[in-house]
């Protein structure tokens, strides 16, 4: 990365341009509009289009803003182009409008581009007192280089083949003449990979396959996948002309009293069917300790489609970012909830939790099928993974499943985030529905999650940065034909390890410093290896076992095992329990599944143990930070979840000082346990991004700090009217999407 210089009104000012970056046009006096309310405040500057993004570079510059991430790869008013959703030109003076395409002409001279973005921002730029010809060929070349036409032409190709060679020369980055992979999160492209995965869940009964050796069965399917032992490559080949593109059962996760979770395609050959699913059901079986038939669920007829769901998402972007909030508060509300999106989160997670109860309760294998097993089921295995297994609400395991279930499984990345903008009916955003799904969870029980929704939101827009492998391709087939053909020809030796030359999304440093990452960790998690100080000595943190009264509800305190709120949980947790069985059904009656669900919800939640969610209609919120992080009237200042997160961040960050302290002061004994650690200065390498304030600072949240942390608004949503907002007691912790009739009959 270089900072280069351009000209504006005889003076130079920098922008973060790639050595294989393109200016490929440009516009001088363009005003960037900064304030929705007030058209005329913005800031003046030049607007560029590279090969890469679209770029502002303003002629005043200003101190960044304390409230917001600084991309390591990104200026504060870049814009990557494969974030671009619609390029849009207006002329006010002759009333014309037009969405802009690629090799599209445009027959007038715009005096507005406004930008709508993947990642819900909408940016206006007007041309008052900018060129008219200038400012159209900028329209044109946005709209040309936002359509790629083919996928080797996005930018992260050009940019990680000048990457590799300039590192290739760092003798300490190489041995042997490679480059080390050096990520913590399995990547389960080498059967090694999942060799560990099956000795982690100790599923003895089964085995890793290699017969897609080069794809040789299924062109979706990864390389190396994990079979019943009791099944031979000869058996798995024969079964594979079966199944939808070859996609035979593939294990994803083994419980500890031998049941697996199993995901598969449909049979395609009606002749073969009964007889193969036969063989397949027997084998599953077989790997089970107590030999218990495999219960078996179709998401295709249980679940939403990716239709529906791009269809409420559509409607959700709608209401939140479009319309400007001039309905009453009511009117707004019900909006919401007719776009169906929290309905169909709430339909995933319910869906995911009955799974459970059949692979948990129910002591039986669960298999997850669904036509092409790539998109549903990598939502169910994915969540229903991670309410079984702790492992996987850490940060490192939480990257390792979505590797697992989603990229090596082969959901359509590149046509469900349509990055190439060729099909928009592909389209559905199932990645963003998961970590809605994942954020309910973390909603629900804060402690029990390493990361945080900055995090998520921060995972949910790398989608749409074009210089990492993770989402840019629809299986491992595609990923490895056009890295090698990528490979060749930048001239990289062949045998080359893939990750180094074409890393994945999850290392993090490549786009955040330090600083900024310690904005994923969360202060309140209560993780498996947790310390803590008893009698002056520094102890692992082991749980015991407890016994609980049989009436026991819920927690009696405001934040207990992770779970929130007070009197309002303790009604939440017995009201499920009630609703789990009919009001006109006797207790004796109770099914096996209701009577799990009802014993789980009369204790307290363990946090290194099954998590189960609230499932009721009214216990699904609203992800704010994500979906209104843009919208003025919704950023609260000093307010928010973040004014917790900052205070909790600082006596984290004091604790872990005095801990240090302590280590230091008393020596190291073989009884205790180092903590993660300072390198001996307890003020180097903090893992909070708020740290403990002195005595004389203030203990008021910074002025910078809003709702909206760490993201800011500020020219990042500019509508064209706005009317104001009446959404102020959806601010105050409203339930955003239940109508009176939907609460009267809220159902588990």
């Amino acid at each position: 990365i270089y900072v280069g210089q351009l000209k504006l009104c005889g003076k130079f000012f920098a922008v973060l341009i790639f050595p294989s970056e393109i200016v490929v046009n440009e516009v001088n006096f363009v005003r960037k509009c900064i304030s929705t309310e007030n058209n005329q405040e913005g800031l003046w500057g030049k607007l560029i289009c590279t090969n890469f993004k679209v770029s502002f570079i303003p002629q005043d510059t200003s101190p960044k803003q304390k409230s917001t991430l600084s991309h390591l790869l990104l200026g504060e008013h870049d814009i990557p182009l494969t974030c671009l959703e619609q390029v849009v030109t207006v002329n006010d003076t002759k009333g014309k409008k037009k969405v802009l395409g690629s090799n599209q002409k445009l027959k007038f001279n715009p005096t507005e581009l406004i930008l709508y973005c993947k990642d819900l921002r909408v940016i206006r730029f007007c041309f008052d007192e900018a060129g008219p010809e200038s400012a159209r060929k900028v329209c044109l070349a946005i709209a040309h280089y936002s359509h790629p036409a083919d996928l080797q032409l996005l930018f992260g190709f050009e940019y990680q083949g000048r990457r590799y060679h300039e590192s290739k020369g760092i003798a300490s980055e190489r041995v042997n003449g490679s480059t080390p992979r050096g990520l913590q999160t399995p990547i389960f492209d080498r059967s090694s990979d999942w060799d560990r995965e099956i000795k982690r869940t100790n599923a003895s009964e089964w085995r890793v396959c290699s017969i897609n050796q080069n794809y040789a069965v299924s062109s979706s399917l990864p390389e190396h996948i994990v079979v019943p032992s009791s099944l031979t490559d000869q058996d798995l080949v024969q079964y594979a002309s079966s199944f939808t593109d070859g996609r035979i059962p593939m294990w994803c996760w083994s419980h500890s009293n031998g049941s697996a979770l199993v995901r598969m395609s449909s049979l395609t050959d009606p002749l073969q069917q009964k007889k193969t699913e036969q063989k397949i059901f027997a084998a599953i079986t077989k790997s089970h300790p107590q030999r218990n038939e495999p219960f078996r669920s179709d998401l295709d007829k249980s679940l939403p489609s990716i239709l529906d769901i791009q269809s409420a998402f559509v409607k959700l972007r709608q209401i939140c970012i479009l319309d400007p909030f001039e309905e009453s508060e009511e009117r707004w509300l019900s909006t919401i909830e007719n776009s169906r999106w929290l309905e169909y989160v709430r339909a995933f997670l319910k869906h995911s939790a009955e799974m459970v109860y059949h692979l948990e309760g129910g002591n039986s294998s669960v298999i997850l099928q669904e036509e092409e097993d790539r998109d549903l089921n990598c939502v169910v295995s994915a969540l229903m993974q991670l309410m079984l297994d702790p492992r996987y609400r850490s940060l490192i395991g939480f990257q390792s499943l979505v590797q697992k279930e989603w990229v090596m499984a082969g959901h359509r990345f590149l046509d469900r985030c349509n990055h190439l903008k060729k099909n928009d009916k592909e389209e559905s955003p199932l990645f963003l529905l998961f970590l809605d799904c994942v954020w309910q969870m973390m909603n629900q029980y804060p402690a029990a999650f390493e990361f945080t929704e900055t995090y998520l939101t921060v995972l949910s827009d790398s989608m749409w940065i074009p210089l990492f492998s993770t989402f840019l391709f629809n299986s491992s087939k595609q990923r490895a034909q056009h890295l090698m053909d990528f490979a060749k020809h930048k001239a990289i030796p062949q045998g080359e390890d893939q990750v180094v030359y074409f890393p994945p999304v999850w290392e993090w440093s490549q786009q955040f410093s330090t600083k900024d990452q310690t904005l994923f960790n969360n202060p309140m998690y209560v993780g498996k290896g947790a310390a803590c100080v008893q009698n002056g000595e520094v102890k692992t943190f082991k749980r015991k076992p407890k016994a609980y009264s049989s009436t026991l509800r819920g927690p009696p305190t405001n934040l207990r095992n992770g779970v929130k709120g007070g009197e309002e949980t303790l009604t939440r947790r017995s009201s499920l329990a009630n609703e789990l069985k009919s009001e006109l059904t006797p207790v004796k009656d109770e099914s096996p599944s209701e009577r799990f669900f009802k014993d789980w919800f009369s204790r307290p939640a363990d946090l290194q143990g099954l998590l189960i969610p609230l499932l009721m209609p009214s216990h699904m919120a609203f992800w704010k930070l994500f979906f209104l992080r843009w919208v003025p009237e919704a950023c609260i200042s000093k307010g928010g979840p973040v004014t917790t997160y900052h205070k909790l961040s600082q006596l984290v960050d004091e604790i872990e000082i005095l801990q240090s302290q302590l280590r230091q002061y008393k020596g190291t004994s073989p009884g205790n346990t180092p903590l993660t650690s300072s390198g001996g200065n307890p003020t180097d390498q903090r893992r909070m991004y708020f740290q403990a304030s002195s005595p004389d600072d203030p203990s008021t949240p910074p002025e910078y700090l809003t709702s909206s942390f760490p993201f800011t608004p500020t020219g990042n949503l500019s509508r064209r009217t706005v009317q104001g907002t009446p959404i102020s007691k959806f601010l105050n912790g409203a339930r955003i999407w239940l109508s009176t009739e939907t609460l009267a009959n809220d159902t588990v």
